[in-house]
Protein backbone atom coordinates (compact mmCIF):
# COMPACT_ATOMS: atom_id res chain seq x y z
CA UNK A 1 0.00 0.00 0.00
CA UNK A 2 1.40 3.39 -0.99
CA UNK A 3 1.57 6.38 1.35
CA UNK A 4 -1.16 8.09 -0.64
CA UNK A 5 -3.42 5.01 -0.47
CA UNK A 6 -2.86 4.72 3.28
CA UNK A 7 -3.79 8.36 3.82
CA UNK A 8 -6.89 8.02 1.63
CA UNK A 9 -7.96 4.90 3.47
CA UNK A 10 -7.56 6.58 6.85
CA UNK A 11 -9.46 9.69 5.84
CA UNK A 12 -12.37 7.95 4.14
CA UNK A 13 -12.96 5.29 6.78
CA UNK A 14 -13.52 8.05 9.37
CA UNK A 15 -16.52 9.19 7.33
CA UNK A 16 -18.77 6.24 8.13
CA UNK A 17 -21.76 6.92 10.42
CA UNK A 18 -20.81 9.20 13.32
CA UNK A 19 -17.02 9.03 13.25
CA UNK A 20 -14.78 12.03 14.00
CA UNK A 21 -15.96 14.28 11.23
CA UNK A 22 -19.23 12.50 10.50
CA UNK A 23 -21.13 12.04 13.62
CA UNK A 24 -18.84 13.33 14.49
CA UNK A 25 -32.16 0.96 14.98
CA UNK A 26 -44.53 -26.59 18.40
CA UNK A 27 -45.62 -29.50 19.09
CA UNK A 28 -46.76 -30.18 15.49
CA UNK A 29 -43.17 -30.11 14.24
CA UNK A 30 -42.13 -32.73 16.78
CA UNK A 31 -44.96 -35.02 15.75
CA UNK A 32 -44.08 -34.77 12.07
CA UNK A 33 -40.43 -35.48 12.80
CA UNK A 34 -41.24 -38.61 14.82
CA UNK A 35 -43.54 -40.01 12.13
CA UNK A 36 -40.93 -39.50 9.41
CA UNK A 37 -38.16 -41.11 11.41
CA UNK A 38 -40.23 -44.28 12.02
CA UNK A 39 -40.44 -44.95 8.29
CA UNK A 40 -36.66 -44.86 7.68
CA UNK A 41 -34.60 -47.99 7.05
CA UNK A 42 -31.75 -48.88 9.40
CA UNK A 43 -29.16 -47.91 6.76
CA UNK A 44 -30.88 -44.60 6.15
CA UNK A 45 -30.98 -43.92 9.88
CA UNK A 46 -27.27 -44.66 10.19
CA UNK A 47 -26.51 -42.35 7.28
CA UNK A 48 -28.62 -39.66 8.89
CA UNK A 49 -26.78 -40.05 12.17
CA UNK A 50 -23.40 -39.71 10.44
CA UNK A 51 -24.60 -36.64 8.58
CA UNK A 52 -25.91 -35.10 11.80
CA UNK A 53 -22.62 -35.79 13.57
CA UNK A 54 -20.64 -34.29 10.69
CA UNK A 55 -22.90 -31.25 10.73
CA UNK A 56 -22.50 -30.85 14.47
CA UNK A 57 -18.72 -31.10 14.16
CA UNK A 58 -18.67 -28.49 11.41
CA UNK A 59 -20.89 -26.20 13.46
CA UNK A 60 -18.56 -26.64 16.44
CA UNK A 61 -15.61 -25.68 14.23
CA UNK A 62 -17.43 -22.59 12.97
CA UNK A 63 -18.18 -21.52 16.54
CA UNK A 64 -14.52 -21.98 17.51
CA UNK A 65 -13.41 -19.83 14.56
CA UNK A 66 -15.98 -17.17 15.42
CA UNK A 67 -14.67 -17.08 19.01
CA UNK A 68 -11.14 -16.68 17.70
CA UNK A 69 -12.16 -13.86 15.37
CA UNK A 70 -14.12 -12.14 18.16
CA UNK A 71 -11.00 -12.18 20.33
CA UNK A 72 -9.10 -10.58 17.43
CA UNK A 73 -11.61 -7.72 17.45
CA UNK A 74 -11.21 -7.43 21.21
CA UNK A 75 -7.43 -7.11 20.80
CA UNK A 76 -7.86 -3.89 18.78
CA UNK A 77 -8.92 -2.15 22.01
CA UNK A 78 -12.59 -3.09 22.35
CA UNK A 79 -13.95 -3.57 25.88
CA UNK A 80 -16.70 -5.99 24.87
CA UNK A 81 -18.64 -7.30 21.90
CA UNK A 82 -21.32 -9.73 20.85
CA UNK A 83 -21.76 -11.34 17.41
CA UNK A 84 -24.49 -13.54 15.99
CA UNK A 85 -24.38 -15.45 12.69
CA UNK A 86 -27.17 -17.37 10.97
CA UNK A 87 -26.59 -19.93 8.21
CA UNK A 88 -28.78 -21.24 5.40
CA UNK A 89 -30.30 -23.81 7.76
CA UNK A 90 -31.33 -21.00 10.12
CA UNK A 91 -28.88 -22.20 12.75
CA UNK A 92 -27.60 -19.38 14.93
CA UNK A 93 -24.12 -19.10 16.35
CA UNK A 94 -23.66 -16.45 19.03
CA UNK A 95 -20.34 -15.50 20.59
CA UNK A 96 -19.32 -12.78 23.03
CA UNK A 97 -15.98 -11.48 24.25
CA UNK A 98 -14.73 -8.98 26.82
CA UNK A 99 -16.82 -7.43 29.56
CA UNK A 100 -20.07 -5.51 29.75
CA UNK A 101 -18.55 -2.87 32.02
CA UNK A 102 -14.96 -2.10 33.01
CA UNK A 103 -15.98 -1.93 36.67
CA UNK A 104 -16.57 -5.70 36.85
CA UNK A 105 -16.28 -9.05 35.10
CA UNK A 106 -19.88 -9.36 33.90
CA UNK A 107 -19.90 -10.64 30.30
CA UNK A 108 -21.62 -8.80 27.48
CA UNK A 109 -25.23 -10.09 27.24
CA UNK A 110 -25.76 -12.22 24.15
CA UNK A 111 -28.99 -10.29 23.52
CA UNK A 112 -27.62 -6.85 24.35
CA UNK A 113 -29.46 -3.83 22.98
CA UNK A 114 -27.23 -1.40 21.10
CA UNK A 115 -27.34 1.63 18.84
CA UNK A 116 -26.98 0.48 15.24
CA UNK A 117 -25.92 3.96 14.08
CA UNK A 118 -25.94 4.29 10.31
CA UNK A 119 -27.33 0.79 9.83
CA UNK A 120 -30.49 2.86 10.38
CA UNK A 121 -30.05 4.17 6.85
CA UNK A 122 -31.02 0.78 5.45
CA UNK A 123 -34.29 0.96 7.40
CA UNK A 124 -34.98 4.46 6.05
CA UNK A 125 -34.19 3.40 2.49
CA UNK A 126 -36.64 0.48 2.81
CA UNK A 127 -39.40 2.88 3.90
CA UNK A 128 -38.77 5.15 0.92
CA UNK A 129 -38.73 2.24 -1.52
CA UNK A 130 -41.97 0.88 -0.08
CA UNK A 131 -43.57 4.26 -0.80
CA UNK A 132 -42.18 4.07 -4.33
CA UNK A 133 -43.73 0.62 -4.74
CA UNK A 134 -47.07 2.03 -3.57
CA UNK A 135 -46.91 4.77 -6.21
CA UNK A 136 -46.72 7.57 -3.64
CA UNK A 137 -43.22 8.65 -4.60
CA UNK A 138 -40.76 8.35 -7.47
CA UNK A 139 -37.00 8.02 -7.15
CA UNK A 140 -36.67 10.79 -9.73
CA UNK A 141 -38.77 13.22 -7.68
CA UNK A 142 -36.71 16.15 -6.43
CA UNK A 143 -36.24 17.33 -2.88
CA UNK A 144 -37.77 20.65 -3.92
CA UNK A 145 -41.00 18.91 -4.95
CA UNK A 146 -41.53 17.46 -1.49
CA UNK A 147 -39.72 19.94 0.76
CA UNK A 148 -39.96 23.27 -1.09
CA UNK A 149 -37.51 25.97 -0.07
CA UNK A 150 -35.63 23.79 2.43
CA UNK A 151 -32.47 23.00 0.46
CA UNK A 152 -31.20 26.36 -0.73
CA UNK A 153 -28.53 28.97 -0.04
CA UNK A 154 -24.74 28.89 -0.45
CA UNK A 155 -25.13 27.16 -3.81
CA UNK A 156 -27.45 24.42 -2.55
CA UNK A 157 -30.40 23.65 -4.80
CA UNK A 158 -33.10 21.12 -3.93
CA UNK A 159 -34.41 21.14 -7.50
CA UNK A 160 -31.12 19.53 -8.60
CA UNK A 161 -31.29 16.66 -6.08
CA UNK A 162 -33.51 13.60 -6.47
CA UNK A 163 -34.68 11.05 -3.94
CA UNK A 164 -32.28 8.59 -5.58
CA UNK A 165 -29.41 11.02 -4.97
CA UNK A 166 -30.32 11.13 -1.28
CA UNK A 167 -30.45 7.37 -0.81
CA UNK A 168 -27.33 6.72 -2.90
CA UNK A 169 -25.23 9.47 -1.29
CA UNK A 170 -24.70 11.20 -4.63
CA UNK A 171 -26.35 14.53 -3.77
CA UNK A 172 -23.15 16.43 -2.99
CA UNK A 173 -24.77 17.92 0.14
CA UNK A 174 -22.58 18.74 3.13
CA UNK A 175 -22.64 16.34 6.07
CA UNK A 176 -24.25 18.21 8.97
CA UNK A 177 -22.40 16.10 11.55
CA UNK A 178 -19.10 17.36 10.17
CA UNK A 179 -20.25 20.81 11.20
CA UNK A 180 -21.36 19.65 14.67
CA UNK A 181 -17.89 18.31 15.51
CA UNK A 182 -15.46 20.50 13.59
CA UNK A 183 -12.78 20.56 16.27
CA UNK A 184 -11.05 17.42 17.54
CA UNK A 185 -9.81 19.39 20.54
CA UNK A 186 -13.35 20.16 21.75
CA UNK A 187 -15.01 16.93 20.62
CA UNK A 188 -15.36 15.48 24.12
CA UNK A 189 -16.76 18.61 25.73
CA UNK A 190 -19.10 19.16 22.77
CA UNK A 191 -20.46 15.64 23.18
CA UNK A 192 -20.88 15.89 26.95
CA UNK A 193 -22.57 19.28 26.67
CA UNK A 194 -25.08 18.09 24.07
CA UNK A 195 -25.52 14.33 24.69
CA UNK A 196 -29.12 14.82 25.88
CA UNK A 197 -30.03 17.37 23.18
CA UNK A 198 -31.71 16.22 19.99
CA UNK A 199 -31.81 18.64 17.08
CA UNK A 200 -35.00 18.84 15.06
CA UNK A 201 -34.63 17.55 11.47
CA UNK A 202 -35.00 21.08 10.12
CA UNK A 203 -32.13 22.24 12.32
CA UNK A 204 -29.88 19.48 11.01
CA UNK A 205 -30.60 20.46 7.41
CA UNK A 206 -30.21 24.15 8.19
CA UNK A 207 -26.74 23.44 9.57
CA UNK A 208 -25.77 21.68 6.33
CA UNK A 209 -27.04 24.63 4.30
CA UNK A 210 -24.49 26.96 5.93
CA UNK A 211 -21.83 25.65 3.55
CA UNK A 212 -21.67 25.03 -0.19
CA UNK A 213 -22.29 21.52 -1.56
CA UNK A 214 -19.40 19.48 -2.90
CA UNK A 215 -21.18 19.43 -6.26
CA UNK A 216 -24.62 19.79 -7.81
CA UNK A 217 -25.98 16.84 -9.83
CA UNK A 218 -26.62 17.42 -13.54
CA UNK A 219 -29.72 19.59 -13.91
CA UNK A 220 -30.88 17.60 -16.96
CA UNK A 221 -30.54 14.19 -15.30
CA UNK A 222 -29.62 14.46 -11.60
CA UNK A 223 -30.46 10.82 -10.90
CA UNK A 224 -27.59 9.68 -13.14
CA UNK A 225 -24.99 11.23 -10.82
CA UNK A 226 -22.24 8.78 -9.84
CA UNK A 227 -20.02 11.02 -7.70
CA UNK A 228 -20.29 9.67 -4.17
CA UNK A 229 -19.78 11.28 -0.77
CA UNK A 230 -21.18 10.16 2.57
CA UNK A 231 -23.58 12.62 4.17
CA UNK A 232 -26.02 12.08 7.03
CA UNK A 233 -27.95 15.09 5.72
CA UNK A 234 -29.23 12.95 2.84
CA UNK A 235 -31.03 10.59 5.20
CA UNK A 236 -32.48 13.34 7.35
CA UNK A 237 -34.10 14.70 4.20
CA UNK A 238 -35.30 11.20 3.29
CA UNK A 239 -36.92 10.91 6.73
CA UNK A 240 -38.63 14.27 6.28
CA UNK A 241 -40.01 13.18 2.91
CA UNK A 242 -41.37 9.98 4.50
CA UNK A 243 -43.18 12.09 7.09
CA UNK A 244 -44.50 14.50 4.46
CA UNK A 245 -46.00 11.68 2.38
CA UNK A 246 -47.40 9.51 5.16
CA UNK A 247 -48.47 12.17 7.63
CA UNK A 248 -46.87 10.02 10.35
CA UNK A 249 -43.63 10.29 12.26
CA UNK A 250 -40.60 8.49 10.84
CA UNK A 251 -40.45 6.46 14.05
CA UNK A 252 -44.03 5.23 13.58
CA UNK A 253 -43.34 4.24 9.98
CA UNK A 254 -40.31 2.19 11.10
CA UNK A 255 -42.52 0.45 13.64
CA UNK A 256 -45.52 -0.18 11.40
CA UNK A 257 -43.74 -1.09 8.17
CA UNK A 258 -40.68 -3.02 9.41
CA UNK A 259 -40.64 -3.79 13.12
CA UNK A 260 -44.20 -5.19 13.46
CA UNK A 261 -44.32 -7.23 10.24
CA UNK A 262 -40.97 -8.87 11.04
CA UNK A 263 -41.75 -9.20 14.77
CA UNK A 264 -38.54 -7.45 15.74
CA UNK A 265 -39.29 -7.44 19.45
CA UNK A 266 -36.11 -5.58 20.44
CA UNK A 267 -35.89 -2.98 17.67
CA UNK A 268 -37.22 0.57 17.88
CA UNK A 269 -36.55 4.20 17.06
CA UNK A 270 -36.18 6.05 20.40
CA UNK A 271 -37.29 9.52 19.34
CA UNK A 272 -35.61 12.12 21.55
CA UNK A 273 -34.85 9.69 24.38
CA UNK A 274 -31.19 9.20 25.27
CA UNK A 275 -31.82 5.96 27.18
CA UNK A 276 -31.11 2.43 26.00
CA UNK A 277 -33.00 -0.54 27.47
CA UNK A 278 -31.48 -3.45 29.37
CA UNK A 279 -29.87 -5.80 28.80
CA UNK A 280 -27.02 -3.83 27.31
CA UNK A 281 -23.36 -3.09 27.86
CA UNK A 282 -21.60 0.13 28.76
CA UNK A 283 -20.44 2.07 25.71
CA UNK A 284 -17.01 3.70 25.80
CA UNK A 285 -15.34 6.31 23.62
CA UNK A 286 -11.66 7.18 23.35
CA UNK A 287 -11.77 10.86 22.51
CA UNK A 288 -8.93 12.61 20.67
CA UNK A 289 -6.07 13.48 23.02
CA UNK A 290 -7.56 11.50 25.92
CA UNK A 291 -5.66 8.73 27.70
CA UNK A 292 -8.74 7.14 29.25
CA UNK A 293 -12.04 5.86 27.90
CA UNK A 294 -15.16 7.93 28.56
CA UNK A 295 -18.54 6.32 29.25
CA UNK A 296 -20.92 7.41 26.46
CA UNK A 297 -23.86 5.01 26.76
CA UNK A 298 -26.66 7.58 26.91
CA UNK A 299 -27.04 10.01 24.02
CA UNK A 300 -29.66 11.56 21.77
CA UNK A 301 -27.85 12.69 18.67
CA UNK A 302 -29.42 11.08 15.60
CA UNK A 303 -32.68 10.60 13.71
CA UNK A 304 -33.56 8.84 10.42
CA UNK A 305 -29.85 8.84 9.65
CA UNK A 306 -28.77 6.80 12.68
CA UNK A 307 -31.10 6.49 15.68
CA UNK A 308 -32.41 2.90 15.68
CA UNK A 309 -31.68 0.59 18.63
CA UNK A 310 -31.67 -3.17 18.02
CA UNK A 311 -30.03 -6.52 18.85
CA UNK A 312 -27.91 -8.90 16.77
CA UNK A 313 -30.85 -11.35 16.56
CA UNK A 314 -33.21 -8.70 15.19
CA UNK A 315 -30.61 -7.36 12.77
CA UNK A 316 -30.14 -10.83 11.31
CA UNK A 317 -33.90 -11.16 10.88
CA UNK A 318 -34.09 -7.77 9.18
CA UNK A 319 -31.20 -8.42 6.79
CA UNK A 320 -32.45 -11.87 5.77
CA UNK A 321 -35.96 -10.54 5.19
CA UNK A 322 -34.66 -7.67 3.09
CA UNK A 323 -32.35 -9.66 0.79
CA UNK A 324 -34.83 -12.52 0.76
CA UNK A 325 -37.47 -10.27 -0.81
CA UNK A 326 -39.89 -10.04 2.13
CA UNK A 327 -39.74 -6.27 2.60
CA UNK A 328 -39.62 -4.98 -0.96
CA UNK A 329 -41.07 -6.05 -4.32
CA UNK A 330 -38.49 -7.37 -6.79
CA UNK A 331 -38.34 -4.11 -8.73
CA UNK A 332 -37.56 -1.96 -5.70
CA UNK A 333 -35.04 -4.48 -4.33
CA UNK A 334 -33.29 -4.35 -7.70
CA UNK A 335 -33.18 -0.55 -7.47
CA UNK A 336 -31.69 -0.81 -3.97
CA UNK A 337 -28.94 -3.04 -5.37
CA UNK A 338 -28.02 -0.67 -8.22
CA UNK A 339 -24.72 0.72 -7.02
CA UNK A 340 -22.08 3.35 -7.72
CA UNK A 341 -18.39 3.18 -6.73
CA UNK A 342 -17.88 4.16 -3.09
CA UNK A 343 -14.13 4.32 -2.66
CA UNK A 344 -13.14 4.25 0.98
CA UNK A 345 -16.52 3.31 2.44
CA UNK A 346 -14.84 0.09 3.52
CA UNK A 347 -11.22 -0.99 3.23
CA UNK A 348 -12.24 -3.63 0.66
CA UNK A 349 -11.31 -2.55 -2.90
CA UNK A 350 -14.30 -2.56 -5.20
CA UNK A 351 -16.90 -1.57 -2.58
CA UNK A 352 -19.98 0.04 -4.13
CA UNK A 353 -23.03 1.76 -2.61
CA UNK A 354 -26.67 1.26 -3.54
CA UNK A 355 -29.75 2.75 -1.93
CA UNK A 356 -29.00 2.55 1.78
CA UNK A 357 -26.86 -0.55 1.50
CA UNK A 358 -23.35 -1.30 0.23
CA UNK A 359 -21.86 -4.24 -1.65
CA UNK A 360 -18.34 -5.56 -1.40
CA UNK A 361 -16.55 -8.56 -2.86
CA UNK A 362 -15.92 -11.37 -0.40
CA UNK A 363 -13.73 -14.41 -0.94
CA UNK A 364 -15.86 -17.53 -0.75
CA UNK A 365 -19.10 -15.72 -1.62
CA UNK A 366 -19.38 -15.58 -5.42
CA UNK A 367 -21.86 -12.72 -5.32
CA UNK A 368 -20.12 -10.83 -2.51
CA UNK A 369 -21.92 -9.57 0.59
CA UNK A 370 -24.25 -6.67 1.36
CA UNK A 371 -23.88 -4.54 4.46
CA UNK A 372 -23.84 -1.02 5.81
CA UNK A 373 -22.44 -0.61 9.28
CA UNK A 374 -22.90 2.18 11.75
CA UNK A 375 -21.17 4.09 14.51
CA UNK A 376 -22.29 6.19 17.39
CA UNK A 377 -20.32 7.44 20.36
CA UNK A 378 -19.24 4.22 22.08
CA UNK A 379 -20.79 1.63 19.78
CA UNK A 380 -19.85 0.08 16.43
CA UNK A 381 -22.48 -1.93 14.56
CA UNK A 382 -21.35 -4.14 11.71
CA UNK A 383 -23.43 -6.37 9.44
CA UNK A 384 -23.15 -8.66 6.44
CA UNK A 385 -25.66 -10.71 4.44
CA UNK A 386 -25.28 -12.87 1.34
CA UNK A 387 -26.95 -11.85 -1.91
CA UNK A 388 -29.71 -14.44 -1.51
CA UNK A 389 -30.35 -13.52 2.14
CA UNK A 390 -29.71 -17.05 3.38
CA UNK A 391 -26.65 -16.28 5.50
CA UNK A 392 -26.15 -13.21 7.65
CA UNK A 393 -24.21 -11.82 10.56
CA UNK A 394 -24.43 -8.88 12.93
CA UNK A 395 -22.09 -7.65 15.62
CA UNK A 396 -21.96 -4.92 18.24
CA UNK A 397 -18.73 -3.64 19.75
CA UNK A 398 -19.09 -1.34 22.73
CA UNK A 399 -15.99 0.78 22.16
CA UNK A 400 -14.95 3.31 19.54
CA UNK A 401 -11.54 4.94 19.24
CA UNK A 402 -11.39 8.48 17.88
CA UNK A 403 -7.88 9.11 19.20
CA UNK A 404 -5.92 6.70 17.00
CA UNK A 405 -6.84 6.33 13.34
CA UNK A 406 -4.84 3.12 12.91
CA UNK A 407 -6.63 1.43 15.83
CA UNK A 408 -9.97 2.68 14.55
CA UNK A 409 -9.30 1.11 11.15
CA UNK A 410 -7.90 -2.07 12.71
CA UNK A 411 -11.15 -2.53 14.65
CA UNK A 412 -13.23 -2.05 11.49
CA UNK A 413 -11.09 -4.46 9.49
CA UNK A 414 -11.09 -7.17 12.18
CA UNK A 415 -14.87 -6.93 12.55
CA UNK A 416 -15.55 -7.13 8.83
CA UNK A 417 -13.08 -10.01 8.49
CA UNK A 418 -14.90 -11.87 11.29
CA UNK A 419 -18.30 -11.59 9.57
CA UNK A 420 -17.10 -12.37 6.05
CA UNK A 421 -15.26 -15.46 7.24
CA UNK A 422 -18.37 -16.66 9.08
CA UNK A 423 -20.57 -16.22 6.02
CA UNK A 424 -18.29 -17.13 3.16
CA UNK A 425 -15.58 -19.58 4.20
Amino acid sequence: MTTRQRKTRKNTRWSRATSVRAGLALAGVGAIGATTLTGLSTDAMATGERTAKAGAAAHHGERAQLRKDARAVLETGVTGLTVRVQDERRRSTTVRAGVADLRGNRPVPYDAHYRIGSDTKTFTAVLVLQLVAEGKLDLDDTVEQWLPGLVQGNGNDGSRITVRNLLQQTSGLANYTNLQFQSLETMKQDFLANRYTSLAPEERVKLAMTVAPEWLPDAADPGSETRWSYSNTNYVLAGMIIEKITGNSWEREVRDRIVKPLRLKDTFAPGTSARIPRPTATAYTKFPGEKRLTETTEQANAWSDGAVISTTADMNTFLRALLGGRLLPAGQLAEMKRTVPAEGFTSTPGTTYGLGIAWRPAEGCDKGVWSHGGKSFGTVSETAVTDDGRRSGASAAFTINFDDTDKHIAQDDATQRMLVRALCE
